[in-house]
């Protein structure tokens, strides 16, 4: 590695016969010099680059061999009070921590910190440094054991005059002052060389052991599985609301994935380009088919009958007791897969059947005021969504409710322009502003041949309160759509205020509807338009 980057800066007379060590990785993300290229291996190896001779020799740091000076025997300098002049910085000034960064190696290429702290010391100051190289955590310890104890033995320095018998000593070198004391003997690593009428030097204390790395137990790591990029199922669900602090006008998108991406990115745009990110889904829905028709229902009675089977691509069922499921637990959704068809219901009971296949019993059916929307029977592979939290709203504005917008689904890690990303088309209506149902519409007969008819109000906001006679209204005013059909044909259409209408003969008659014909009721709300209708057919 120092081979290439001393050649790849044009160098022609070096060296690196005093080099060993094992590279495992790294990178030079920046044009500069060589100094600073190699200045991350010189960390993490230890070495030192001297010039001798016109050659530049590098030379791993072992501190033995060295140079043994006699002080007596040293030259005199006018810049120095004595022979030698030593130095030792301040602790307040030396750090007691250190912090290496680092790719880890034989992993995921995790960017991972491993740090050495002195046991002894109390000190804040952090030294940090970044390797953009692969190492593993034991060598990263190591890395950063040496360090802080080189530095901390290199706080003591010391300048000194050799005499010409020593001047073929210079950077690098290695030499031996004798101790004051009971102080052994130091040895010292030339850093600096001065040449004048005498020859300076300037050497840092270094102890050999520094350098005799000791063994640190490597940690076996293992590998991330890889996961194939496969689109994503994914369905959008336009709900009533559910709770009452949701927003009212924002889809929810249902997705799932075996194996799960870990997440899945919604994209959208007003049309097939220039996408923004609009949400990222973490966690999966547990969502599947039916295998079974499932007939409409009275809404607002636990059904008992065979209930319905459903087939799971991912996720699991359970049953609860009644008392959770009078609290709105196991609630989900069947549609046909569209936007805006949903019937929101739940269950009590699930009995594993098959692989991910459950038998539900014990239905709420035509949960959320979704009852206008229960079909004669849900075909078998309807799609089934269990609302446990997994789906999410996604960030809609209430401007574009009605309005064709374009969406890119797929893995939240893979770019937006992969093949694992899917292609969708929808329009939001915003079916948690939509008004609710009337209920039970019924008729009277009047005398001469009047008809009236009275219906109960609905609200989709708070309507399940007990204390107050009325529920809210949960629009800005009461109005209703009326609509009186004859074999198919709107013959009449009223808007009212009330909860009340009288079909007179004579406007029987006008209309032609005579003994057989329908009327619908559809609460109107200012936000949204007509809601569903309640239909109730005449006959006689």
């Amino acid at each position: 590695m120092v081979r290439e980057i001393c050649a790849e800066a044009g160098l022609e007379h070096f060296s690196t016969d005093g080099l060993y060590g094992y590279v495992r990785g790294y990178a030079v993300d920046q044009v500069s010099d060589a100094r600073a290229a190699l200045q991350p291996l010189m960390i993490r190896y230890g070495f030192d680059a001297v010039e001798r001779d016109g050659i530049l020799t590098f030379r791993s740091r072992d501190g033995l061999s060295p140079t043994v000076l006699d002080p007596a025997r040293l030259a005199v300098s006018d810049e120095l009070e004595g022979t030698t002049e030593q130095v030792r910085e301040a602790d307040a000034e030396v750090s007691g921590r250190v912090r290496v960064r680092f790719v880890q190696s034989d992993a995921d290429f995790d960017v991972v910190v491993e740090e050495a702290v002195l046991a002894d010391e109390a000190t804040h100051a952090v030294t940090s440094s970044e390797l953009n190289m692969a190492l593993t955590r034991g060598e990263g310890r190591q890395v950063a054991e040496r360090w802080l104890t080189e530095a901390r033995v290199a706080r003591e320095t010391v300048r000194l005059a050799l005499p010409p018998s020593q001047w073929d000593l210079g950077a690098g070198d290695v030499i031996e002052l004798p101790g004051e004391g009971e102080e052994g003997p130091g040895r010292y690593r030339i850093d600096r060389v001065e040449q004048a009428e005498v020859q300076s030097v300037e050497a840092v204390r270094i102890e050999p052991e520094v350098y005799d790395l000791a063994y640190i137990h490597e940690e076996i790591v293992t590998l991330r599985p890889f996961i194939v990029p496969i689109p994503v199922s994914a369905h959008f669900l336009d709900l009533p609301l559910l709770r009452g602090d949701e927003v009212p006008h924002a889809p929810y998108v249902a997705a799932g994935a075996d194996p799960w991406p870990g997440g899945v990115a919604v994209y959208q745009s007003s049309a097939d380009a220039n996408y923004q990110l609009n949400t990222v889904i973490r966690q999966p829905a547990s969502m599947g088919v039916t295998e079974s028709v499932l007939k409409a229902a009275c809404p607002g009675l636990i059904d008992r009958s065979d209930g319905v089977v459903v087939r799971l691509g991912q996720g699991q069922l359970e049953s609860i007791p009644e008392e959770a499921l009078l609290s709105g637990g196991n609630l989900a959704a069947i549609g046909n897969g569209s936007m805006d068809l949903w019937e929101v219901f739940q269950f009590q009971d699930a009995e594993l059947i098959g692989p991910q296949t459950w038998r539900l019993n014990g239905l709420l059916r035509g949960q959320a005021g979704s009852d206008a929307l229960m079909p004669a029977e849900w075909s078998v592979a309807s799609v089934f969504v269990l609302l446990n939290g997994a789906p999410e709203q996604i960030g809609f504005s209430p401007a574009l409710r009605r309005i064709q917008q374009h969406f890119r689904i797929g893995p939240a890690q893979r770019p937006l322009d992969d093949s694992a990303y899917r292609h969708r088309i929808e329009v939001v209506s915003g079916n948690g502003l939509r008004p609710l149902s009337p209920c039970h519409l019924r008729q009277s007969l009047l005398a001469g041949g009047d008809r009236q008819f009275d219906w109960i109000r609905r609200t989709r906001i708070d309507g399940d309160t007990w204390e107050t006679p009325e529920v809210p209204l949960g629009e800005e005013s009461e109005t209703y759509l009326l609509r009186v059909f004859r074999g198919g044909e709107v013959v009449r259409m009223e808007t009212l205020s009330s909860r009340s209408w009288t079909y007179g003969a004579s406007a029987q008659a006008a209309d032609g509807v005579g003994s057989i014909f329908e009327v619908s009721v559809a609460q109107v709300s200012a936000a949204y338009g007509p809601g569903p209708a309640r239909v109730l057919r005449v006959a006689g």
